[in-house]
């Protein structure tokens, strides 16, 4: 009896994900008909989820317009991760001093399997426009997050990284599986990553890893400045010292005797 609940509850919460999955940054509203398109189910399948996350919250309607787009229990949920939830508290007084020396984008990223996730930012009025959002996703290669999350990730997440086809933004991306091979072995030399151009051509990153005391990566954090504007190596004590104060916050104390 349970496994035939098991197997029939599994598939509908999958389902129920799939249809979430479908808001994007660009599309955050959506009708009936664009969720089952979008998510390649059947019209009435699709509405019946739609109904159920509509009564829990997961999703509202607009009553103007018809049109879906996520809800705010969901978004109250999804903020009691402990891994993004306790890093953001502990980060986000470094991370405010650090935008307020530079005056320049200051952003946190941790590693979702072989994915970059954007935890927190601090967007300064007076630097570059970025393309990333909290909660958001990025290829690692061509960010300086995601190089100084993935220089100290296991060898078989670098190895499925080299072995995925990779996206070129600009013609300065990292594509080729050598080259990213020798970048990370560069940030694990220096413990920074620079990302010089890879994302736009008016945009340039410096990031550094946050380990904890036992040398293990938690996230990294970085300045995304305009290219062209400031040294990268005049950020880098900057950065360091960042990634140091949380690291040793995210430390667990050891026991006195």
């Amino acid at each position: 009896m349970a496994d035939r609940v098991a197997a029939h509850t599994g598939p509908v919460t999958i389902r129920a994900l799939r249809l979430l999955e479908t808001f994007t940054p660009d599309r955050q509203e959506l009708s009936l008909s664009e969720l089952a398109r979008r998510a390649g189910l059947p019209l009435s399948t699709a509405h019946r989820l739609a109904l159920d996350l509509l009564a829990w919250g997961a999703i509202e309607r607009d009553e103007r317009t018809g049109l879906f787009h996520i809800g705010l229990r969901l978004w109250e949920i999804a903020s009691l991760a402990p891994r993004g939830l306790v890093l953001r508290e502990i980060a986000l007084p470094v991370m405010e001093d650090l935008a307020q020396v530079t005056h320049e984008n200051v952003q946190l990223g941790v590693r979702e399997g072989s994915e970059l996730v954007f935890v927190e930012r601090i967007r300064s009025q007076e630097s570059v426009q970025v393309r990333t959002r909290v909660g958001g996703r990025f290829a690692m290669p061509a960010t300086g997050l995601g190089l100084a999350l993935l220089a100290y990730a296991p060898s078989h997440v670098q190895e499925e990284v080299c072995a995925s086809p990779m996206e070129r933004y600009t013609e300065r991306t990292i594509c080729d599986p050598v080259v990213l091979r020798r970048t990370l072995a560069k940030v694990r030399q220096t413990g920074i990553a620079i990302s010089d151009r890879q994302i736009s051509l008016d945009t340039l990153s410096v990031a550094a890893p946050i380990f904890d005391n036992a040398r293990n990566v938690h996230a990294a954090i970085s300045v995304v400045v305009e290219a062209g504007t400031v040294r990268p190596r005049s950020l880098i004590p900057l950065l360091q010292a960042a990634a140091l104060s949380i690291g040793r916050a995210l430390s667990p104390r050891s026991s006195g005797p």
